[in-house]
């Protein structure tokens, strides 16, 4: 028996409930002491299990993560849940009834897919992360409408079913990969199934993608979540404009599109510095942010946008600036002791100093909090301290 067999069997549940919420620092102990009454893999495979789901809450949620079954690759690859809830949303939203959920990992998209009312094929080709799958359709109470098939995903008939979703492996046994044609299916194996789907498609991809790699019938949107960029997705047939882009904010969701405008013009800073959500900055809309605040940006090659006006938009964060000055360690510590800034938040664009780096050699102390921006202006090195705009 592996280890998931042993974790659904009433000792394994019992277990599990047991070990739940375990302190790393108790984890022996607590071993020692339940390997007296149990197996010891079944110990082991618990105390694993019950650390994959303390790092699975900050993508499905307490509650979920608390009932679901991972793998150590399963809870670094799957998709938070609320992106996979915006997607399955917006293909319900489509028509979409049925899906064809390839490289399903341990099915996070799947779940959504179902709890959005579609019916869902889940294909993995690796056995264990297919009965991951199994068991968390099962502890989800969705096995009605997921059906998971171990099976190579290109030899796989999508044909009976409304779309098709793809999440090609994207890391490797030396880390992420980058070539889009170097995943597990290659991205253009990935757009071919797409363009075969009856209604539509969507292919996850790296947020990192080239734009020139997007093929001129998809539409690519960028999704972030409470400010992280997630991930890229590529549309397909119905809903899909071709050649559109558009970033995604969620909460929310917000969905920003692109219009074509230009690059804005750089310009002398202003009164407010606006920094785009990364989803916004991987779409290459930087131009429509500054178009809504009026605004233009600090330098030609950096996605800062500077305006004299304070005109809130959910697609950047606003900061009052008060000071500008060349990058000086110095300078800056002579001025956060005093303004008497402890707590000072580092942000850069442009530059390689790094901010742990920064915090170490002015060591801010003091009451009151700052945020420095190590930016360029006009090519030069350049300081800009300020706070939040309120």
């Amino acid at each position: 028996m592996n280890d998931l067999d042993f974790l659904r069997t009433p000792e394994g549940r019992a277990l599990l409930d047991e070990v739940r919420g375990t302190d790393p620092a108790q984890e022996l102990a607590v071993a020692t002491r339940l390997r007296r009454t149990h197996p010891a893999p079944l110990v082991s495979a618990a105390l694993g299990q019950a650390r994959l789901r303390q790092r699975a809450v900050a993508k499905f949620g307490a509650a979920d993560a608390g009932r679901m079954f991972f793998t150590p690759n399963g809870v670094e690859q799957s998709t938070r849940a609320s992106v996979a809830a915006y997607r399955a949303e917006r293909l319900h939203g489509l028509g979409v009834r049925s899906v064809a959920d390839l490289c399903c990992g341990i099915g996070g998209d799947a779940i959504a897919l179902a709890r959005a009312g579609i019916r869902v094929l889940a294909v993995d080709r690796d056995p264990l992360t297919c009965e991951a799958a199994r068991a968390n359709a099962d502890a989800l109470g969705l096995a009605d409408l997921i059906e998971v098939r171990e099976a190579d995903v290109t030899e796989v008939d999508t044909a009976p079913y409304d779309a098709v979703f793809v999440d090609p492996a994207r890391r490797g046994g030396r880390g992420r990969i980058f070539d889009p044609e170097a995943y597990s299916p290659p991205l253009s194996w990935a757009v071919a199934a797409a363009r075969t789907a009856s209604r539509a498609a969507a292919l996850k991809v790296a947020p990192g993608i080239p734009h020139e790699a997007v093929p001129a019938d998809a539409e690519a949107e960028w999704i972030s979540d409470g400010g992280d960029v997630k991930e890229a997705v590529l549309w397909f047939g119905a809903g899909a404009a071709p050649g559109a882009v558009r970033a995604t904010l969620l909460p929310g969701p917000r969905t920003l599109p692109g219009t074509g405008l230009p690059d804005p013009e750089a310009r002398t800073p202003g009164r407010y510095l606006y920094e785009p959500d990364g989803a916004v900055v991987r779409a290459h809309l930087v131009a429509e942010v500054a178009a809504q605040v009026g605004g233009g940006l600090l330098d030609a090659t950096i996605a800062y946008v500077t305006a004299d006006e304070l005109l809130p938009t959910p697609y950047a964060t606003a900061y009052e600036i008060t000071d500008r000055m060349p990058f000086n360690v110095k300078k800056l510590k002579a001025l956060l002791r005093e303004r008497g800034v402890g707590t000072l938040t580092v942000k850069k664009r442009g530059s390689a100093v790094e901010p742990e780096e920064l915090r170490k050699k002015v060591r801010p102390q003091g009451p009151n909090a700052a945020t420095v921006f190590l930016t360029r202006v006009a090519g030069a090195p350049t300081m800009l301290i300020g706070h939040p705009a309120r």
